[in-house]
């Protein structure tokens, strides 16, 4: 039979997922952010304990619910749009192995949300090169690795369509590395992988 001390601390827990929730659907607040700002929300000044604090899949679950019922009308569309997008952008960038990932893969994806992409290239140089050529300003920035690694890889970012991008670029044997989500999920997705999920959307 579960304490009180555990039922209240899985309350708090649901507490602080949902309103991280609503932050990201309202927002576009990214997960880490979200959390912080709502542990401190409904904490205040009292230090959150970690095994207070939901994981992201929690947050990604109160996410989904949030877009249910509070942009039932507008979000499916929305997602569309940008996996409609992501498709041509990965097949733009298709020499260079692009895996969709994000609220965009998991279906989460929002008015604020951005499209994020992993390339598997020998050279970023050539990426950039590449997005040079075709006449895409782009910002250099580095974000962390998905395996968690304490080096960070280079990122691309740039607004195409009216929407931005994010090309985060990875060495080709990263690619071996392909983590699942805590319900099984892949949490990237290749160019036939999207296709797939356009097409069952239509």
């Amino acid at each position: 039979m579960p304490s009180f001390f555990s039922s209240d601390t899985e309350q708090l827990r649901a507490e602080i997922a949902a309103a991280a929730a609503r932050m990201i659907a309202e927002d576009g607040v990214d997960y880490a952010t979200a959390k912080r700002k709502a542990a401190k929300q409904i904490l205040g000044n009292n230090r959150a304990r970690g095994d207070i604090m939901p994981d992201n899949q929690q947050v990604e679950d109160e996410v989904r619910i949030y877009n249910e019922l509070f942009f039932g009308d507008t979000q499916p569309a929305r997602l569309l749009h940008l996996r409609q997008l992501a498709l041509r952008a990965m097949e733009e960038l298709e020499p260079f192995q692009p895996y969709l990932t994000g609220a965009v893969l998991n279906g989460t994806a929002g008015d604020h949300s951005d499209i994020y992409l992993q390339l598997f290239t020998e050279s970023a140089k050539d990426v950039e090169i590449y997005l040079l050529n075709k006449g895409i300003d782009f910002e250099v920035s580095e974000s962390a690795h998905f395996d968690g690694r304490s080096d960070a890889v280079e990122t691309l970012s740039f607004v195409w369509q009216n929407e931005g991008i994010h090309l985060a670029l990875y060495d080709p044997a990263d690619l071996r590395s392909n983590r699942k989500g805590p319900d099984g999920r892949r949490e990237r997705a290749p160019l036939p992988a999207v296709r797939a999920l356009l097409e069952t959307a239509t």
